[in-house]
Order: structure tokens, then sequence, then C-alpha cells
């Protein structure tokens, strides 16, 4: 695997100019250890039995400068024997160059939808494999595997297992398990994650590969590296582990905190540093997930909701209580700060998998209501959301301004001081009109 890696360095460096180009392999954009592990042994396996003439390449999708904050990554690679100075990353390859000189083909690994940002990739698609709920509409270019087992790393096991054992070595045997380990936690039945088919292969792997580190050694090494977060600012802890969601005009961080949602919100400045991020990378949402263990090793869940705008905040929190597929069993918890509302998650077995396909229906739901009823966007100082009626008459908020597309509005301290239309302003303008309309119609 190392030597791979290193020749991918190098051909890339190259440009490859002569080469018919490459086959990337890409791991979805939160890019924790499943998703890195995958592209890497997934790459590997085609190394080996690819004959398209395409150089296989694993692409890491994330810039390499945001790697370092993959503690239990950088702890996996360095246990096995390899470093990172031979990664390749998303900012370090041009994507949409290659594919518009028709030299990618890309397999997706641990998500099989492209993210509206990559849209013009889509014609490079020609496989996925995949753990999460599938998205992708079928087609017969595109061969699809979506199973929902614990560990993505499960299913490039056993296509690397069934189609060319020999590619197994130790190094590859030992990223895989890992993997799968920390996945599964620890192949724990209470934490509903692991699946017969993530046991199998996990166990495979151990027989075949006996001098692997013992299993609860490996998921507590990973685990405490995981959730080493000492040192981390808010933006580097919500960039952690994120994954991003949006339809239209809305676009919402979903991360994974690995503390506390106490020990979060005691975080001093939490709600300005919250709302710098999110002008920062144009967001008008955040979902924080907390994850932690209790003294019996089982995982306790909390779930915050931030937004400066009131409505963006009440619809996305309205949506997590009332989700019932799955329910997440949500008690309201206090929060110190007014654009924060915190929950504590009565359902421990709902990771961010299970939670994100509730908060993409809310996005195309919401989507769906303003093509049909108008724009909901509310005004900076006392949003309201619009009834979805039939009524063809003119409504007040036609003569306001549309709100910025960016403006995360009210409440946010970078808003610039945007004024703020009254009722009492309104109406003498309105007043205003009549008269002057009057006195129009007397000349």
């Amino acid at each position: 695997m190392d030597t791979f890696l290193k020749s991918c360095r190098n051909v890339l460096k190259g440009n490859a100019e002569g080469s018919p180009g490459f086959h990337v392999v890409l791991g979805n954009e939160a890019c924790d250890l499943d998703s890195m592990v995958s592209a890497l042994a997934y790459a590997y396996f085609l190394s080996k039995t690819l004959d398209s003439g395409k150089i296989p390449l694993p692409v890491l999708n994330i810039p390499r400068q945001e790697f370092p904050l993959r503690t239990d990554n950088a702890f996996l690679l360095r246990e096995s024997g390899l470093s990172q100075d031979d990664l390749v990353f998303r900012d370090e390859v041009d994507l949409g160059s290659l594919h518009r000189a028709g030299r990618l083909d890309l397999t997706l690994v641990d998500h099989n939808v492209l993210p509206s940002s990559d849209h013009d990739l889509e014609e490079a698609v020609l496989e996925v494999i995949d753990h999460h709920l599938l998205e992708r509409k079928p087609s017969p270019s595109c061969p699809v595997t979506v199973e929902t087992v614990g560990s993505c790393t499960t299913l490039v096991t056993e296509r690397i297992i069934q189609k060319a054992p020999e590619v197994l070595d130790q190094q590859v045997a030992q990223l895989l398990y890992g993997t799968i380990v920390l996945d599964c936690v620890n192949m724990a039945p209470e934490a509903g994650k692991v699946t017969p088919k993530d046991s199998q292969y996990a166990v495979l792997l151990e027989t075949h590969f006996p001098n692997l580190p013992p299993r609860g050694v490996l998921f507590q090494s990973l685990q405490n590296a995981k959730f080493d977060v000492s040192g981390l600012t808010t933006e580097q802890m919500l960039l952690k582990d994120m994954k991003v969601a949006s339809e239209g005009d809305l676009k919402l961080a979903v991360s994974v905190i690995y503390m506390t949602l106490e020990a979060f919100l005691q975080r001093q400045s939490l709600q300005q540093e919250l709302c710098e991020f999110c002008h920062k990378h144009s967001y008008n949402l955040v979902v924080a997930m907390t994850i932690s263990f209790n003294d019996n090793k089982e995982p306790f869940r909390q779930l915050a909701v931030y937004s400066s705008s009131t409505l963006y905040r009440g619809e996305m929190s309205q949506a997590l209580e009332q989700a019932r597929s799955p329910s997440l069993s949500l008690s309201p918890m206090s929060s110190p700060y007014s654009d924060i509302r915190a929950y504590l998650q009565g359902n421990t077995l709902a990771s961010r998998k299970k939670v994100l396909p509730i908060i993409k229906d809310f996005l195309r739901d919401r989507e769906r209501r303003e093509v049909y009823c108008g724009n909901l966007e509310e005004s900076y100082e006392a949003p309201r959301q619009r009834a979805c009626t039939e009524d063809v008459g003119i409504e007040e908020d036609s003569y306001f301004p549309p709100t910025p597309m960016n403006s995360l509005v009210e409440g946010c301290p970078l808003d610039n001081g945007l004024p703020k239309i009254s009722a009492e302003a309104l109406t003498e303008k309105f007043s205003k009109m009549a008269s002057e309309e009057e006195n129009a119609g007397g000349h």
C-alpha cells in the first residue's frame, strides 16, 4: 500500500499528460476514517485488477490543511506504517478539469450521491459502494452496491476477498479491520451499529491475520484518538466530522461533536463563534450532534440546533422533534443562548447516518413549499411564516425587498446594522401614497 500511494503522488506531480487519465476513488466530504480507508483500500484493489488504462487514485475529499483534525485517521495511518504525506487531497487535484478533458472515471465510496457543488462530475461516476440510505437514481451505466451495514469498509473488504483476496496484506488488513471495529463500536450489539456481515468480515480478518492488534485495544486507542479535541477551536470541532446538506438557498452543516453538549455550550463566546462560522462558510444552520459514553461504555447522545434566524431554527427544530423514521425522542434542555436550541436525544441508536435523511427530507419539503407558496424568507426584525393558501391578494411582504441570499439576519452581530421597517413606518408610507394619488386625481 505505501508503495502504491507514493506512486500515485509521483504520477500526480507529473500530471500524467501522456496517460489516459485517472480512475479516482472519492470518499465523502466528512472524510472520517471509514471514508478515508474505503477510498485507499478500493483504489489499491483497482490498481491490482483494473485494466482500463486509467490510473487508480484515492482522493480524500477535504483540503490537506484539515487533515490534522481527523485525529483517528492520522493515528491508524501511523499504526499501519503509512505517511499522510503520501495522500492526495481534494485541493491537490482538479477533478473538473480532468472530467472536461475526458480523463476522469469516478467511483464513490461511503456516499452514493454527489453534493450539488460536484454536480458537473456526475457523468464520470461509474460505480458506487456505500452503506447509507440509497438516494441515487438507478442507471444501467453505474453499478451501485448499497447495503446498510455498520461500515462501508465492510463492503470494500467483501469485494476484495471475493474478487482478489491476494490483494490483502498485513498493512491493508489493519486499515480495514481498525475501521470496521471503530465504526461498529467494538462490535457491541447494544450500540446498534454492527450487523452480521460486519462481524463476519472482522472475524475473517482476525483469522487470516493473527498479528492484528487485539480488538479491544485497537478500538480503545482509536476511540481515544477520535475523541481528542483538546486545543481545537469551535470551528475546528465543527469541521472535524462534518457533512453538508443543502436545497435551494438553505445550506446547513451537520457536525458530530465529541464531548457532552453541556461542555460544548460552556465554551466561551460560543454563539459568536457559531455566527462567525456560518458567515465564513455560508451556512444558514448548524446541527451539532454530540456523542459521549457513560460509565457502562454506552453511547450518550445530545443535539443542538443553531441559527441566527428564528424561522430557520424553529423549522429545523420542529422537523427533528416530529421525526418518526426514526423518532429521535428529543427532550428539550436548557440553553444559555437564545440562538441555540438544545436537546437530550433519547434514541441513542440514531447516529448522524440516520438523522441526515430526516434533514434532507425537511429541506426537500421546504423547497417544494417555497415553489408552491412563494418565497418563505423572513423579514429582518419579525419573521413570520406565511400560510400556504390560494389567496391571490397582495401580501404586506411584497412591499419588502427580498432578503439577500447569504444573509443570516436577525440576532447576529455581523448583520452590519441593516435598517428595520416598523409597522408605523409602513402605515405612514401607505397614507402618503394614498394622499399623492388623491392629489393627482384632483389635478
